[in-house]
């Protein structure tokens, strides 16, 4: 097996560079040569001149055109540049739960929340109803707040949860999704049935995370 390295091909740039330098000598070069050679022949004179008018039409050219390669590589690399910083706040918000962080017995102040909640589903008043799920919900938002998760909203934060990690994310997803029709639809028809069972999906998720 051959151990020599191989040498790493000519950058396109230099070739491009010495093929503009060459363009640019040639015009400057071929007078002197057109004259030496007059004498000899009229015909490579004429060919002389007119390969000069060729090489002077392709300098011209080639100013606007590397122009036109420098913006695009500033452009490209500007756009390189943005990738990379959204790639990397996509990385810094996936965060690992924190599950340490988290109370292993519940507390008294969640329990004291989840003792509201149970009041208002327990409630007669379809309004008592709506409002146990809206603090249900709250309750959901500091949960995963304390396990490290981050987005400007309850949804970007569930997005960014593991499955693996936690098992109850479909009860989380089904009741935050009936609290925002709930929150953003005035007239929304809620029976007692349908909101004891929203309230059971929360409470499966607090349970998993010892919350309650």
């Amino acid at each position: 097996m051959d151990d020599k390295k191989k040498k790493p091909g000519t950058p396109f740039f230099l070739i491009f560079a010495a093929l503009l330098l060459v363009a640019a000598i040639l015009p400057v070069i071929l007078p002197s040569i057109t004259s030496s050679l007059s004498p000899y022949s009229s015909y490579t004179e004429s060919f002389i001149r007119g390969l000069q008018k060729t090489l002077g039409i392709l300098v011209g050219l080639s100013f606007p055109f590397s122009l036109f390669c420098i913006i695009m590589i500033i452009y490209c690399t500007e756009q390189l540049k943005r990738m990379r910083r959204k790639e990397k706040e996509m990385f810094e918000a996936k965060v690992e739960p924190a599950y340490e962080s988290l109370q292993t017995t519940g507390n008294e102040d969640m329990a004291r929340r989840w003792g509201t909640v149970v009041k208002h589903i327990e409630s007669e008043s379809p309004n008592d109803w709506k409002q146990a799920i809206l603090e249900a919900d709250i309750m959901l938002d500091d949960l995963l707040t304390n396990m490290g998760y981050r987005g400007e909203s309850i949804g970007e934060k569930l997005k960014r949860v593991d499955p693996a990690h936690f098992e109850t994310l479909n009860d989380a997803w089904e009741a935050h999704k009936i609290r925002n029709d709930i929150a953003h639809q005035s007239q929304y028809s809620l029976n007692q049935i349908d909101a004891r069972r929203v309230i059971q999906q929360y409470r499966k998720v607090f349970e998993e995370f010892y919350y309650i």
